[in-house]
């Protein structure tokens, strides 16, 4: 096929324009072309009163090597052959079935991929199907007890499950594992234009679906999904991993296990640091959700009009303070809700979320200011997860087991907010007013103030006062990292870590990928159960 790249359209085209456009580029009649495939979209708005798609496209045409040879342009090009494959199977026998220690996107992916190899994986998650979960969080977002173990961080498809479902990720990619993770969420009922589009999104409200399907398939390979199934132990012989024990009661033996907790298993940490698995910390971020409306967002991104055509805008903005550290935006949803996503008893963490149509009044990212170890308390690998533990404890206070909030004018001033501006509040989740930039420690408040400062002179009305603010964003990513060698192994054998809990991946796609990793190394060196 011959790749063009830099395909230039106005963002009102038909699939007709893109044709004529495609014979023009290549020099050749239109029933010539055998066929379109869109590599991908993206979107030129630097003029807004003439935004352009910009395409890569792969064309099938006759004589397309002499096509290419006369055209003689840079962005004319044959399209790479290069596809993701799996690795041959290795010599070695497993006598039984891989375990898999959550069921996230790196689990669930690592699961499937094995499943189709005829590995039959067993996936213990320590939370509940997708279903039961979304119940059991909109039943405490209504004022219910908080189940510690079925939230909006644990159970399946893990805390990705309640955010927009972005796929975008800066991970380099040259043996095709993000083009993999998307053909499977198409395979399982997203959206076709995942693969191409710039900044693809499913919604939360299709990612359940999308994640049961994933489920019912690798049981159906001989595979198999156990919920509500948390480990609690692990139990490591002369250094080698030899079996699990299950909720404090079954023991399940092994000899391959994929760690694939996510960020949240703080308790699980506690564990794997006593029995002696080694971990470091690492740095991460915290700040605060801010929204704004969305229609604010548009007209600065797009301009007035064009989002009837783009949909909802997003943005991404970053910053360095004058004392070296990094404020940015993180996790945007447009036409979202800030969401409780708490997950332990007197301790507070939000988070966002969108619908697939992202038709919520309101526009919402967190805005975070990194944090090192040097600002941790205590030298142990867990200090990183204290200190989370700690803002999140001071958030469950300030808004007294609430969402606590604070217009931005009011952080500046550093007051306990009394009303809203000409913003309406969107949140899941109970919330009251209180006073953010107290709760926060100082040197994050006044980066976070730097950040939104700049901020309101990239994106007009940024740091505009009534921006309603809420706390804590805590999760941003993992507090610690587990090491592995160049063979995804722990120095505890048999335990390969893998994904954003173990501080491998930082979102669903990047963690997606990682476990199509983790699968590759198995298939390497074990032969398949069946």
């Amino acid at each position: 096929m011959i790749r063009i790249n830099q395909l230039k359209l106005p963002i009102d085209h038909t699939r007709e324009d893109l044709a004529h456009k495609i014979s023009k580029e290549l020099k050749i009649p239109e029933h010539n072309i055998k066929k379109i495939q869109i590599v991908k979209q993206s979107v030129d708005a630097r003029k807004k009163d003439h935004i352009l798609y910009i395409y890569t496209v792969d064309v099938s045409a006759d004589k397309e090597n002499q096509i290419i040879k006369k055209l003689k342009n840079p962005q004319i090009s044959s399209a790479p052959l290069n596809k993701y494959c799996l690795p041959e199977y290795g010599s070695q026998t497993l006598a039984f079935p891989p375990v898999i220690i959550g069921d996230g996107p790196a689990g669930l992916f690592c699961g499937l991929i094995l499943a189709r190899e005829g590995y039959c994986p067993i996936i213990l998650e320590r939370g509940e199907a997708a279903d039961v979960r979304r119940k059991k969080a909109e039943a405490f977002w209504m004022g219910e007890k908080l189940d510690l173990n079925s939230n909006v961080q644990f159970g399946e498809g893990g805390a990705g499950t309640f955010s927009d479902g972005k796929l975008n990720t800066l991970v380099k990619d040259p043996v095709q594992r993000n083009r993999k993770v998307l053909e499977l969420l198409v395979e399982f009922g997203a959206d076709p234009s995942v693969l191409y589009v710039n900044k693809p999104h499913i919604g939360t409200d299709v990612l359940g679906n999308i994640v049961s399907s994933m489920r019912q398939e690798i049981i159906r390979l001989g595979g198999e999904v156990r919920f509500s199934s948390q480990v609690t132990d692990f139990h490591i012989e002369k250094g080698r991993l030899t079996a699990l024990e299950i909720n404090g009661a079954e023991q399940l033996n092994l000899e391959a296990a994929v760690l694939a907790i996510g960020h949240s298993a703080r308790d699980t940490f506690e564990v794997l640091e006593k029995r002696g698995v080694p971990m470091e910390q690492k740095s991460f971020a915290v700040g605060l959700r801010i929204q704004h409306p969305q229609t604010m967002i548009d007209i600065s991104q797009y301009g007035p009009g064009n989002s009837k055509i783009l949909g909802p805008a997003s943005y991404k903005v970053t910053y360095q303070s004058r004392g070296g550290r990094g404020v940015y935006s993180f996790c945007m949803c447009p036409g979202g809700y800030v969401i409780n996503a708490s997950s332990e008893e007197g301790r507070l963490a939000v988070n966002g979320m969108s619908y697939h149509a992202r038709d919520g009044k309101n526009a919402n990212s967190a805005i975070i200011v990194t944090v090192t170890p040097e600002d941790f308390e205590g030298t142990g690998p867990l200090a990183g997860v204290a200190f989370q533990r700690k803002l999140e404890a001071a958030a469950f206070s300030y808004g007294k087991g609430k969402i606590p909030i604070q217009l931005y004018g009011d952080f500046q001033a550093n007051k306990e907010s009394r009303e809203f501006g000409d913003i309406a509040p969107e949140f899941k989740g109970a919330y009251t007013f209180s006073n953010l930039k107290e709760m926060l420690p100082p040197y994050i408040g006044e980066a976070f103030i730097e950040g939104m400062e700049d901020f309101g002179r990239k994106i007009q009305s940024f740091n505009r006062k009534d921006a309603i603010l809420a706390g804590v964003e805590s999760r941003t990513s993992s507090p610690v990292r587990i090491p592995r060698n160049e063979f995804y192994e722990s120095q505890i054998k048999g335990l390969f870590p893998c994904g954003e809990g173990a501080g491998y991946a930082g979102g669903i796609t990047s963690a997606a990928m990682d476990g199509l990793r983790i699968a590759e190394e198995i298939c390497r060196r074990y032969r398949p159960l069946k």
